[in-house]
């Protein structure tokens, strides 16, 4: 336990500098730091800081995400506009051309974007799906040269190496919760099928990208679970993602941030 003294808080800057010092932060810290009291929320958030500004200064980076198919998704996944058991009214179309998926590679070259994703709606894309966006982004390399995240679902071998000699550099898929709780909102896939995307992906030789949404209903020891499950799989980006509840969907009604 972090010893609280009953004057102030500066027990988080305490834990600051052990982190700094190369100290891995145990799940009984993690727990503290998601249960501490609002009233250490600022002094939490300036420890936090220090260690953010050692590895990453204090600049941010833009990504520019692009829909490249949206709805018509057979997954159940409770949080989603898209999926198949939603009733959210969302635009919904097949693949975008890719002069299109070009185009809109260059608006974020334009807009000083320093990643473009491409993101498409299903449980994953077939072959035929995947060279088109490798036919895509081998032009949105020698073109614009940016670095590109794909987020397309879950991927056999083939196809994540068909991605990687293309040129993406990342692949986005999102853990989303713990192993305990994934059955609470999603059946038609498992939570050990995008781990299993997620090693293919690594193999291809591209970075990995993977977080979680908080709010879904999960608790303490989910968010904890997940983040250490992220941290074991030394992904490269983690995303931590709050549930918008969307009307239409099954999680409309969740309210627990």
């Amino acid at each position: 336990m972090i010893p609280v003294e009953a004057a102030t808080h500066s027990r988080w800057n305490d834990l600051a500098d052990r982190v700094l010092a190369g100290e891995e932060l145990t799940r009984e810290y993690a727990i503290e730091i998601l249960t501490a009291p609002d009233e250490e929320l600022l002094d939490l958030l300036a420890a936090a800081f220090r260690i953010r500004r050692r590895h990453f200064g204090r600049t941010v980076q833009l990504y520019y995400l692009r829909n490249a198919k949206s709805g018509l998704c057979p997954e159940d996944c409770g949080y989603c506009s898209q999926s198949a058991v939603s009733e959210a009214s969302i635009p919904k179309y097949r693949w975008d051309s890719e002069e299109k998926l070009l185009d809109e590679a260059r608006r974020a070259k334009a807009n000083q974007a320093r990643t473009y994703c491409i993101v498409a709606s299903g449980r994953g894309p077939s072959d035929r799906e995947v060279e088109h966006v490798a036919k895509a982004v081998r032009r949105i390399k020698d073109e614009l040269g940016m670095h590109i995240c794909a987020c397309l679902g879950l991927l056999s071998p083939d196809q994540a190496r068909t991605l990687a000699d293309a040129g993406v550099d990342r692949i986005n898929h999102n853990l989303n919760t713990s192993a305990r709780y994934y059955d609470e909102i999603c059946s038609t896939h498992t939570y050990d099928d995008r781990k299993a995307t997620l090693q293919v992906a690594r193999e291809a030789g591209m970075e990995l990208c993977s977080g979680l949404i908080v709010g879904m209903g999960e608790t303490t020891d989910d968010v904890v679970d997940v983040v250490l499950e992220l941290r074991g799989m030394q992904v490269h980006s983690i995303p931590v993602n709050f549930l918008h509840p969307i009307d239409g969907t099954p999680l409309a009604r969740e309210d627990h941030l």
